[in-house]
């Protein structure tokens, strides 16, 4: 649990001193002389001591006995945090206004700051960021507690790799094949065994094959309706979740498809005049999320080995009430991004040249760019999305 994202409010109640946690923008509330009696305000300077004292605390309740040495990370943009740098693609964001309310700038992630990734490690316990793997900085300590293999705009269809010349599934398991092996040799076949068997997995993947390969071109669409893409797309999902099975891996969370046809850039491109959600694309992504479940559920049951847990983590239900729902959460804009225009501004096209168009204030818009939200919308999405599932790990 981060210090610095918390604020604990004491207040008397019928003669007890309570302490409450509350979400607040990165301050510290204390407390003066006439909130609170002296006696609570000793309490809380304690509890305060107490708490600066833990690095990196887990904000999850974890079952007792429970912990969590590693957060292991396979993907898109959507968990990318810098993988794409050294790769010739144009999937990139290493570059302003990316990374603007980031420490150090722009890091390669598709985020006005941080991505889930960074936020789900935090919410473990584990630690503040999770890094690239390609990362040419990475310290021994980084592989220990976890790295990111996540190519943006990669996918289960093998054509969005390629088409992108960014990481493909099979590419991101051969990295982590190294990982492996790196780690054995760091610290030993027993405490590496540990680690693989004890880490967080999670896999975000799905997004682009929607957006980009079946919507955006005509390379599929041709020769699949709905059903047999999805059908397509699932069988490639069953066959990395295997593969990442039997490489050691055996608490899994596969992160469903979002509302994709709600993002800001798919309303320009198919949403009619008034920019409404592209119906289409939120079809194919609700048939996507059914039949990714049921094969999770199919697999989980297959496999059916103690200690293993796969987990499908429902991100399209909770994204489109923030987008419905916007004023209960603080948020302004649902239907542009913050980068440039907001319309169809992603990746290159979210550039320098988009800064003085740029809004002002990222966390009154739930989308950063034309695809990705902002790190507001993902500091409310990820808790909601753990708490939803988190016994389910363990």
């Amino acid at each position: 649990m981060a210090l610095s994202l918390l604020s604990f409010i004491l207040v008397a109640e019928e003669g007890l001193c309570i302490i409450r946690e509350h979400k607040l923008h990165e301050k510290m509330i204390f407390l003066s002389q006439s909130q609170a009696p002296s006696s609570c305000r000793a309490i809380i300077f304690s509890f305060l001591v107490a708490l600066c004292c833990h690095g990196n605390e887990a904000a999850l309740v974890l079952p007792n006995n429970e912990t969590v040495p590693a957060v292991l990370v396979f993907g898109d943009s959507i968990v990318d945090p810098g993988n794409n740098n050294n790769l010739n693609t144009i999937a990139k964001s290493n570059f302003p206004p990316y990374g603007r309310d980031f420490e150090g700038g722009p890091t390669g992630r598709f985020s006005n700051g941080k991505v889930p990734s960074d936020l789900i490690a935090e919410e473990f316990g584990v630690k503040e960021l999770v890094p690239a793997y390609l990362d040419p900085s990475l310290q021994l300590e980084d592989l220990l507690t976890g790295v990111s293999f996540a190519s943006g705009a990669a996918g289960y269809d093998p054509i969005a790799a390629k088409i992108s010349n960014v990481l493909s599934t099979s590419d991101q398991l051969d990295l982590f094949e190294q990982y492996k092996t790196k780690i054995k040799s760091a610290v030993g076949e027993e405490r590496a065994a540990t680690i693989i068997s004890k880490a967080i997995y999670i896999v975000v993947f799905g997004s682009n094959d929607v957006a980009n390969i079946y919507f955006g071109t005509p390379i599929r669409r041709t020769h699949y309706d709905f059903n047999s893409y999805t059908d397509f797309t699932v069988s490639y999902a069953s066959k990395f979740l295997q593969e990442l099975y039997g490489l050691g891996a055996r608490r899994i969370g596969v992160l469903g498809l979002p509302p994709i046809g709600c993002v800001p850039s798919q309303r320009t491109l198919g949403g009619g005049p008034n920019r409404d959600c592209y119906k289409g694309e939120n079809q194919l992504a609700s048939l996507y999320n059914a039949k990714l479940s049921g094969m999770i559920d199919s697999l989980r049951t297959s496999l059916n080995l103690p200690g293993t847990k796969l987990i499908f983590l429902d991100i399209y239900y909770p994204l489109l009430s923030l987008i419905q729902n916007a004023a209960k959460y603080g948020f302004e804009v649902t239907n542009k991004g913050c980068c440039g225009t907001g319309l169809i501004e992603a990746s290159i096209l979210c550039n320098p040249l988009s800064i003085p168009k740029s809004c002002p204030d990222a966390s009154k818009y739930v989308f950063w760019d034309g695809y990705h939200p902002s790190d507001k919308a993902y500091k409310i999405l990820v808790p909601i999305i753990l708490n939803m599932h988190l016994n389910e790990f363990f």
